[in-house]
Protein backbone atom coordinates (compact mmCIF):
# COMPACT_ATOMS: atom_id res chain seq x y z
CA UNK A 1 0.00 0.00 0.00
CA UNK A 2 1.16 3.61 -1.17
CA UNK A 3 2.95 5.47 2.07
CA UNK A 4 3.45 9.05 2.74
CA UNK A 5 1.67 12.25 1.31
CA UNK A 6 1.44 12.55 -2.74
CA UNK A 7 1.32 16.63 -2.04
CA UNK A 8 4.77 16.76 -4.12
CA UNK A 9 3.47 15.55 -7.09
CA UNK A 10 2.54 17.50 -10.06
CA UNK A 11 -1.07 17.40 -11.70
CA UNK A 12 0.14 15.46 -14.43
CA UNK A 13 1.85 12.63 -12.19
CA UNK A 14 -1.76 12.04 -9.84
CA UNK A 15 -3.43 11.99 -13.29
CA UNK A 16 -1.19 9.73 -14.47
CA UNK A 17 -1.09 7.44 -11.76
CA UNK A 18 -5.16 7.63 -11.65
CA UNK A 19 -5.35 5.97 -14.51
CA UNK A 20 -2.57 3.62 -14.39
CA UNK A 21 -4.94 2.59 -10.98
CA UNK A 22 -8.04 2.45 -12.88
CA UNK A 23 -6.65 0.38 -15.27
CA UNK A 24 -4.47 -2.23 -12.69
CA UNK A 25 -8.27 -2.47 -11.18
CA UNK A 26 -10.14 -3.23 -14.62
CA UNK A 27 -8.12 -6.17 -15.09
CA UNK A 28 -8.57 -7.31 -11.76
CA UNK A 29 -6.42 -6.34 -9.31
CA UNK A 30 -7.22 -5.38 -5.55
CA UNK A 31 -7.52 -1.58 -4.83
CA UNK A 32 -4.72 -1.33 -2.97
CA UNK A 33 -2.19 -3.09 -5.04
CA UNK A 34 -3.53 -1.61 -8.21
CA UNK A 35 -2.69 2.02 -5.93
CA UNK A 36 0.41 0.40 -5.32
CA UNK A 37 1.52 -0.54 -8.67
CA UNK A 38 0.85 2.99 -10.12
CA UNK A 39 2.54 5.08 -7.95
CA UNK A 40 5.86 2.78 -8.22
CA UNK A 41 5.37 3.19 -12.26
CA UNK A 42 5.19 6.89 -11.65
CA UNK A 43 7.86 6.82 -9.30
CA UNK A 44 9.87 4.88 -12.05
CA UNK A 45 8.80 7.03 -15.38
CA UNK A 46 9.23 10.78 -13.35
CA UNK A 47 11.66 10.10 -10.39
CA UNK A 48 9.07 10.50 -8.03
CA UNK A 49 7.17 14.31 -6.85
CA UNK A 50 8.74 17.49 -7.69
CA UNK A 51 12.12 17.74 -5.82
CA UNK A 52 13.60 20.72 -4.34
CA UNK A 53 17.21 22.08 -4.68
CA UNK A 54 18.85 21.67 -7.69
CA UNK A 55 21.24 24.79 -9.02
CA UNK A 56 18.15 26.73 -10.14
CA UNK A 57 19.98 27.52 -13.16
CA UNK A 58 18.02 26.76 -16.73
CA UNK A 59 20.32 26.50 -19.74
CA UNK A 60 19.33 27.43 -23.11
CA UNK A 61 19.60 25.09 -26.01
CA UNK A 62 21.92 27.46 -28.04
CA UNK A 63 24.33 27.20 -24.79
CA UNK A 64 23.95 23.69 -24.54
CA UNK A 65 24.99 23.49 -28.31
CA UNK A 66 27.69 25.67 -27.47
CA UNK A 67 29.35 23.48 -24.62
CA UNK A 68 28.80 20.48 -26.60
CA UNK A 69 30.30 21.80 -29.59
CA UNK A 70 33.25 23.61 -27.43
CA UNK A 71 33.77 20.36 -25.83
CA UNK A 72 34.06 18.14 -28.62
CA UNK A 73 36.92 20.51 -30.27
CA UNK A 74 39.18 20.53 -26.66
CA UNK A 75 38.65 16.65 -27.43
CA UNK A 76 39.84 16.73 -31.07
CA UNK A 77 42.71 19.06 -30.22
CA UNK A 78 43.86 16.52 -27.70
CA UNK A 79 43.58 13.79 -30.28
CA UNK A 80 46.46 16.10 -32.31
CA UNK A 81 50.08 16.01 -32.05
CA UNK A 82 52.06 12.61 -32.42
CA UNK A 83 51.08 10.28 -35.28
CA UNK A 84 50.40 7.07 -33.82
CA UNK A 85 53.53 5.12 -34.63
CA UNK A 86 55.86 8.13 -33.67
CA UNK A 87 58.52 7.19 -31.18
CA UNK A 88 57.62 9.22 -28.69
CA UNK A 89 53.80 8.45 -28.99
CA UNK A 90 54.70 4.31 -28.98
CA UNK A 91 56.16 4.79 -25.85
CA UNK A 92 53.44 6.20 -24.24
CA UNK A 93 51.03 3.77 -25.25
CA UNK A 94 49.47 0.96 -22.67
CA UNK A 95 51.46 -2.47 -23.73
CA UNK A 96 48.07 -3.92 -24.75
CA UNK A 97 47.21 -1.11 -27.19
CA UNK A 98 50.64 -1.86 -28.67
CA UNK A 99 50.13 -5.55 -28.50
CA UNK A 100 46.77 -4.48 -30.66
CA UNK A 101 49.07 -2.41 -33.38
CA UNK A 102 51.66 -4.92 -33.38
CA UNK A 103 48.96 -7.70 -34.12
CA UNK A 104 46.99 -5.93 -36.41
CA UNK A 105 50.62 -5.62 -38.90
CA UNK A 106 51.09 -9.06 -38.34
CA UNK A 107 54.19 -8.71 -36.20
CA UNK A 108 55.85 -12.67 -35.18
CA UNK A 109 56.45 -13.35 -31.60
CA UNK A 110 54.50 -10.47 -30.17
CA UNK A 111 53.23 -12.76 -27.77
CA UNK A 112 55.82 -12.80 -25.65
CA UNK A 113 57.81 -9.24 -26.10
CA UNK A 114 57.79 -7.06 -23.40
CA UNK A 115 56.53 -3.08 -23.93
CA UNK A 116 59.99 -1.91 -24.86
CA UNK A 117 60.42 -5.05 -27.40
CA UNK A 118 56.50 -4.07 -28.85
CA UNK A 119 57.72 -0.56 -29.10
CA UNK A 120 61.13 -1.76 -31.02
CA UNK A 121 59.43 -4.09 -33.29
CA UNK A 122 57.00 -1.32 -34.45
CA UNK A 123 59.33 1.25 -35.27
CA UNK A 124 61.07 -1.26 -37.57
CA UNK A 125 57.59 -2.33 -38.98
CA UNK A 126 57.06 0.96 -39.84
Amino acid sequence: MPRGSKDQYTNEQKRKAEHIEESYEHKGVSKDEAESRAWATVNKQSGGGEKSGGSGKKTSSSEKKSARSDSSKRAAKTREGHSRTSGESLETQTKESLMKEARSKDIKGRSTMTKAQLVEALRKHG
